[in-house]
């Protein structure tokens, strides 16, 4: 997301080999809802993971290799940014100032290697659902968290972020754009009060954020739904 996550070149992902890495969503009132421009993702009941745990790297992101079987698929359309891995201290921050737990559902839009939404998986229990254009990308992502051992947890979809419905999304991630989180903002401003919004570098123009970081270079914002819709973001 420095843009976000760019469409590798598939020759390029092709040539990785990739090394091991590792509850309910809130009620959404009717009248505050997101429209489903596509169906909702199916979040399944937790179960117990029998699979045994994968052993974890120092840096499970050193990739060796494309997912088993993966194959070359075009997009459903260009992709809006290219890819660009979020780097793991700022995902730290990402999910520890939106505070993240078992009870969230975590959709990460343009979730490019699957890493906002896996690590908060392994490390905080977080279900969640990472919305990806590229299906290279959502195929590696897919394997990652099978090797993380928190594939029970964890769904990626390829789909357009603005055509996606985010009704079940307690946080919301970005690594987008400017234009591209002001795009959005309708969208996520129908999710239910209370839903956070992260963003990584790049704020929502007049809609002014709740809290934001500094992590080395980087800045990480943070919204809040509200129960009311200030009139100069209705527009």
């Amino acid at each position: 997301m420095n843009p976000r996550p760019t469409p590798v070149a598939a020759a390029a992902l092709a040539c990785l080999v990739l090394a091991a890495c590792g509850g309910a969503p809130a009620d959404i009132p009717a009248e505050r809802a997101a429209t489903p421009e596509s169906d909702p993702v199916e979040l399944d009941a937790i179960q117990a993971d029998t699979t045994p745990p994968a052993v974890p790297l120092s840096d499970p992101w050193a990739t060796t290799s494309l997912a088993p079987g993966g194959e070359q698929r075009e997009p459903l359309r260009e992709p809006d940014v290219i890819y660009h891995p979020t780097p793991d201290e700022v995902v730290a921050q990402m999910l520890d100032i939106a505070d993240v737990g078992p009870g969230d559902v975590l959709y990460d839009l343009g979730a490019g290697d699957g890493r906002i939404n896996i690590t908060a998986a392994r490390e905080h229990g977080t279900r969640g659902v990472g919305i990806e254009i590229d299906p290279l990308l959502v195929d590696y992502a897919r394997h990652v968290a099978a090797e993380a051992g928190v594939g029970h947890l964890v769904n990626f979809v390829e789909d357009d972020m603005f055509e996606a419905d985010l009704s079940q999304a307690t946080v919301v991630t970005l690594y987008l754009l400017p234009d591209l989180n002001l795009r959005l903002r309708p969208k996520l401003l129908s999710l239910a009060p209370g839903t956070r919004i992260v963003s990584h570098n790049y704020h929502m123009d007049d809609w002014r954020p709740d809290e934001s970081r500094q992590v080395g270079e980087s800045v990480v914002y943070l919204w809040r739904v509200p129960e009311e819709i200030p009139a100069h973001l209705r527009e």
